[in-house]
């Protein structure tokens, strides 16, 4: 098997060359490279991994499993021989499943909305419990590493097989023939390579079939350490808020050559260490396993990078960021099954929440509804309001009494209708009568509603109540929202056995959800927010999420220019002490905000990104039509995701700009594609006192750039950019300024041969066509 040029290391600068550095010479030290195949292959007690540049040499012998090397192009990884895979078995004493809450043991946990920081929050009015009463107790803690596993583990097996074309996996399986204390128990590490991409990836299955209950925890999926060397960390999404990063990359210190490690781990539960190993957060991770029970993991991989460190016209070309911008995420496409094709970027989105708040009714809807087509929005989204108690799927018939209608509306003015959903129900909720012990425990309550929880049969209840939603409405997106599974769950009957194993249980619960709901309707756009995923405000996006839903609704809430969020515009005594011009400065910070925001996740599709929001609000001329630009601009960083305020503040020349801007980027995605593209190597990073600009380009280099100018820098600039195609004809046309700019060479391109001029706090979309 053979290395995809379009697609890895090191090929990759077949197509994303930077700078003035000519193809051929790229090429040329692409070919001084050992070879690109992906094996899989054994001898005697050596087991090897090679996928491209990547090599990894496993030692299986008597029970013992060792990392023997870790090598890159050749090159050690890592310092020594290494664990593989290392975590911790304790047995329940007395020897049975450990007890549930009973209902008199049940605590109750209020939360209630409010705001800190700029930005939404959550009052939690009681401690939420580390630990629940339970008459089990664990002994016997017990730690196994791979490398010295022949202390308890005696029987080792090894499989290579191909479980599709283009796809090996190796999986190890050791088991305990002697020691008391693990009969029954074995642990599978599985690993599998994939044509065309520099990549290993791998996952632990642990199974129990003895007769004692165990409990499995302090488990890394990967115990390696990295060498000092790669120890320049690159966090290519972030590590805030209780969870770490799911991608991030460990480049040599000339950054040359590294790694990047990821992680498919749900939200606060993954971790990887500043030492290269990855696996579970020890704090939020446990699993009870009982007789003829298993526990299979995420996966986390590897995905290696190569090549020059070029310099252009502006900045550097790092062979991280092109692998990151190129092959890394066709693989997180292709083999995880991220923004699939088939489902739509519903784009420009427009949210009913800032202004109005829960307090939308069916006149607000139709007025905002006539707004939104006007503008050029495609879809429309009801946020928290609509329903009855604000949970549920009831509507609210006081302020909608034919809500069926106010939906058709929407749909008649040639809108896509969005729906929010939480996952709390009132105590009369169908959900109930189908599952009367659906809701979470301890009870967690807010407004009139119970938790309902993931960690049980009702997240399949949930997901089809959507399904219902989509069919009986018209609804095309789903907004899912409020935290739960953070609060853990060990009600009677539910599928968790202890509060730390039901926070797993509950994530996964949820991503199930996600995932009979694509099954069930397969053209939704289904969105989970950072509160539901874990707080208010949440965690950043990750992986795991990616691999269930359509796009992913990251913090924090950003309020910047949209004046009383909410209050509508110009509602008396809420909105005399605002003044124009700070609402115009705050404007301008939302934009760089989103621009920040959308970059820091720069590891994961940019169209699978919501920032909340760009603010469609009018306040005595707070908003000009040159902050409408900047607005395109900065959330173009991704797709136009996401917009919210009361539209009735626009006048008709804010509708009409909304309405040039939006058909422009329908155009263009229509032709090229641009919200699935994304590419920043060798180009400035995001500020907002200079200049810096980024593709929105195809494989062909047809599509976007966007340049946006910050409050200083010279009039006049060069603009580089380094992902197009060499020796293809290119015609460059300012949008913004109804110019053309001549035709170009790729070559010219990249050498930076175009300059444009911009105003302070000017932006651009420069369309590149063929010529």
């Amino acid at each position: 098997m053979v290395l995809k040029g379009t697609k890895v290391y090191p090929m990759l600068k077949k197509i994303f060359v930077a700078g003035a550095v000519s193809l051929m010479s790229l090429l040329t030290a692409c070919q001084a490279n050992a070879d690109n195949s992906v094996t899989i292959s054994r001898k005697g007690d050596t087991v090897e991994l090679k996928a491209g540049p990547l090599k990894r040499t496993l030692r299986v012998s008597g029970g013992k499993v060792t990392l023997e090397s870790l090598t890159l192009a050749g090159k050690p990884l890592i310092a020594d021989k290494a664990n593989e895979v290392s975590f911790q078995i304790s047995r329940a004493t007395p020897n049975r499943n450990p007890a549930a809450l009973k209902p008199a043991d049940k605590k109750v946990i209020n939360v209630k909305a409010t705001q800190g920081d700029g930005t939404d929050t959550l009052l939690v009015k009681k401690p939420v419990p580390t630990t629940l009463p339970s008459e089990v107790k664990w002994t016997d803690n017990r730690s196994f590493a791979g490398r010295s596993w022949n202390r308890c583990f005696d029987l080792s097996n090894v499989a290579i097989v191909s479980p599709k074309p283009g796809m090996q996996r190796l999986i190890i399986r050791a088991r305990s023939l002697k020691d008391p204390a693990l009969a029954g128990v074995s642990v599978n590490i599985i690993y599998e390579t994939y044509e065309g991409y520099p990549v290993i990836r791998k996952w632990v299955e642990v199974t129990n079939n003895g007769a004692n209950w165990i409990k499995l925890s302090n488990l890394l999926i990967d115990d390696i350490v990295i060498k000092p060397e790669f120890s320049n960390k690159t966090l290519l999404t972030p590590s805030e808020r209780g969870a770490g990063a799911s991608v991030v990359a460990f480049s040599h210190t000339d950054k040359t050559r590294g790694v990047i490690l990821a992680s498919e781990i749900p939200s606060a539960l993954r971790a990887i260490h500043d030492n290269g190993s990855s696996g579970y957060a020890a704090e939020h991770f446990e699993w009870v396993l009982g007789p003829a029970e298993n526990f299979v993991s995420e996966p986390v991989f590897m995905y290696a990078f190569s090549g020059d460190v070029v310099k252009t016209s502006s900045a550097q070309s790092l062979p991280m960021d092109r692998a990151v911008e190129s092959g890394f995420q066709h693989f997180l496409k292709e083999h995880l099954g991220i923004s699939p094709a088939h489902i739509e970027v519903q784009a420009p989105k427009w949210v009913t929440w800032t202004n109005f708040g829960p307090e939308i009714t069916d006149a607000i809807v139709r007025e905002q509804a006539a707004l939104a087509a006007k503008c050029g929005f495609v879809l429309f989204v009801l946020d928290d309001g609509w329903q009855k108690d604000r949970l549920g799927r009831d509507p609210n018939k006081e302020r909608f009494p034919k809500f069926g209608e106010t939906c058709k509306y929407v749909i008649a003015q040639g809108l896509r209708l969005g729906l929010w959903v939480s996952c709390y129900r009132s105590p009369g909720a169908d959900d109930f009568k189908a599952l009367p012990n659906a809701a979470s425990t301890p009870e967690i309550r807010r407004h009139t509603g119970k938790a309902m929880s993931f960690a049980s049969n009702w997240h399949k209840f949930y997901a089809n109540d959507m399904v219902f939603l989509h069919d009986y409405y018209g609804a095309t997106y789903f907004k899912q929202d409020f935290t739960n599974p953070r609060f853990g769950d060990m009600a009677p009957g539910h599928y968790s056995r202890t509060r730390k194993e039901s926070l797993l249980r509950s994530l996964r619960g949820l991503l199930e959800s996600q995932v009979i709901l694509r099954r069930n309707a397969p053209s939704i756009a289904n969105q989970i927010t950072h509160e539901i995923y874990w707080g208010t405000p949440g965690v950043p996006c990750d992986l795991a999420a990616l691999k269930c839903v359509s796009q992913y609704h990251i913090p924090p809430n950003d309020y910047s220019g949209a004046g009383h969020r909410k209050r509508r515009v110009g509602a008396p005594g809420a909105w005399e002490k605002y003044k124009p011009e700070e609402l115009r400065k705050q404007l301008i910070k939302g934009c760089m905000n989103a621009r920040n925001r959308f970059y820091a996740h720069r590891g994961l599709p940019m169209e699978s990104i919501e920032y909340y929001g760009a603010a469609t609000v009018n306040w005595k001329g707070s908003l000009t039509t040159q902050i409408q630009d900047r607005q395109v601009c900065s959330w173009l960083m991704g797709a136009p995701l996401v917009y919210a305020g009361d539209l009735a503040s626009l006048s008709k020349e804010h509708i009409a700009r909304y309405k040039l801007r939006f058909d422009l980027l329908k155009r263009l995605e229509k032709s090229y594609g641009i919200y699935r593209n994304f590419q920043y190597s060798g180009v400035p990073a995001p500020t907002d006192t200079d200049w810096h600009w980024w593709g929105k380009l195809n494989k062909q280099g047809y599509g976007a750039v966007v340049v946006i100018r910050g409050s200083g820098g010279e009039d006049q600039r060069t603009i580089n950019i380094p992902w197009v195609q060499p020796d293809r004809k290119y015609k460059v046309t300012s949008q913004f300024q109804k110019k053309a700019l001549g035709s170009f060479t790729g070559k010219q391109l990249q050498a930076g041969a175009l300059s444009i001029k911009l105003p302070t706090l000017g932006q651009e979309i420069l369309e590149l066509s063929p010529q």
